[in-house]
């Protein structure tokens, strides 16, 4: 894990280097989230749902067919449950 310096700046805004935060991919924009525990201060990218959906690695896939036949499903199923 790369180590490098930063700068707490006015407001408590935290500058990390360049190079930490092309390490953590982090863009412009990004949430993170702080931990602190004693005198450290951990912290984590909380990334974007939809991007995850849009650019992420896919660990399932589904055919047509079979999302068609679940929908149908579905809505026989909600419209026994609203009548």
């Amino acid at each position: 894990m790369p180590k490098a310096i930063g700068k707490v700046g006015k407001k408590y805004a935290v500058y990390l280097p360049k190079s930490v935060a092309r390490e953590a991919g982090l863009k412009v924009g990004d949430k993170v989230e702080f931990e602190v525990s004693r005198s450290a201060v951990a912290l984590r990218v909380i990334h974007n749902p939809l991007e995850l959906a849009l650019t992420g690695s896919k660990f399932a896939s589904m055919d047509p067919e079979e999302l068609e036949e679940i929908s149908l499903a579905e809505q026989a199923r909600y419209e026994k449950g609203s009548a």
